[in-house]
């Protein structure tokens, strides 16, 4: 392995680091329920990441780190709630993620903002079935299924509004460097690594 390459390949795993670590920081900080960069991040790294591993490693990584400090230091009593519904939250972001996969060759502002509104419906639709089902709040009825759907629609709204904004910064953002550092644009640094 060349050490260009070397270098290039410690570049882009520092840069997936410090994204894992700050999107864990806005999810540890104080904000609105929901309001969180998460799918947001696991739809750009499927689009940016050519690596599947990293597409997923990603997102993923961030919301586990993020978990273990909020769960076993904030909220320890939840530790349990949390393990029992890390399978459908997980399996969504990873959905979310192949369907960034999907806008890898794709990347237009309108496959951009369909796949983030997609996500945001997906998560949604799967998560709060999962509640529904295990939850014990709602009779397993489709007036129950409704009903869930009704109550989170709060959430939804914050979610929402997250995914817009996070996938317009991160998106966006990485298209201003892409500008700016012209190694970037035909190669894509985060996908060739």
């Amino acid at each position: 392995m060349s050490k260009n390459h070397q270098g290039s390949t410690l570049r882009v795993w520092l840069i997936g680091v410090a994204i894992i670590g700050a999107a864990a920081l806005t999810r540890i900080l104080p904000h609105p329920h929901n309001f969180t960069p998460m799918a947001a991040l696991a739809l750009f790294g499927g689009a940016h990441f050519r690596d599947k591993f990293r597409a997923f490693l990603v997102p993923l990584a961030a919301m586990l780190l993020s978990d273990v400090v909020l769960y076993l230091a904030r909220y320890p009593s939840y530790v349990g709630e949390a393990v029992s519904t890390a399978l459908v939250v997980y399996g969504s972001l990873a959905l979310i993620a192949g369907i960034g996969l999907w806008l890898q060759n794709r990347r237009t502002v309108v496959n951009v903002a369909g796949a983030c509104l997609v996500s945001s419906l997906l998560f949604f639709l799967i998560t709060n079935f999962a509640v529904w089902v295990k939850s014990g709040m709602y009779p397993l009825t489709a007036g129950g299924l409704i009903s869930c759907y009704v109550a989170a629609i709060p959430f939804f709204q914050n979610q929402l509004a997250a995914d817009v904004l996070f996938t317009a910064v991160l998106f966006g953002g990485f298209a201003l460097i892409e500008g700016r550092v012209p190694q970037l644009r035909e190669r894509h640094e985060l996908a060739s690594g």
